[in-house]
């Protein structure tokens, strides 16, 4: 399986991702959306934002473990977050920045969107996120 990712030129930057993967392989692999808590259903960093969004890329590594994968196979990822504004995006990055070694995310991440959203699942639930990956 291989993923390559790259932005062609004159698409918007700087973004800390690439636009486009193109990816080949047979397995997909879909990680629903991970919130905010851990194995024993504790809603972790209520209220941060960095702490979610740490958290939520450690669910959706044991989501990508359990079926063979990595964040080097990861082709998307999808974010809702609640409460968005622009001023989030220092709080958004740091959580990324949190885990990137420890997960070894790669850099630039893989194609992404963050999409605000009025609610999710839970009040206090700051951010989702999916992620898709393809195999073989």
């Amino acid at each position: 399986m291989s993923v390559t990712t790259l932005s062609p030129d004159n698409m918007f930057q700087p973004v800390p991702y690439d636009h486009v993967s193109i990816a080949t392989g047979s397995r997909h692999v879909h990680v629903a959306g991970q919130i905010s808590r851990d194995g024993d259903a504790n809603l972790i960093a209520t209220g941060d934002l960095s702490g979610q969004i740490a958290q939520v890329f450690r669910n959706a590594a044991l989501g990508l473990a359990g079926a063979g994968a990595t964040f080097a196979d990861v082709v998307r990822l999808r974010f809702f977050l609640t409460q968005s504004s622009p001023e989030m995006l220092d709080d958004f990055m740091a959580g990324i920045d949190l885990v990137a070694e420890e997960l070894q995310l790669p850099q630039p991440l893989p194609p992404l969107s963050a999409i605000g959203v009025d609610f999710l699942f839970e009040p206090d639930v700051l951010v989702e996120l999916e992620v898709y990956a393809i195999l073989d």
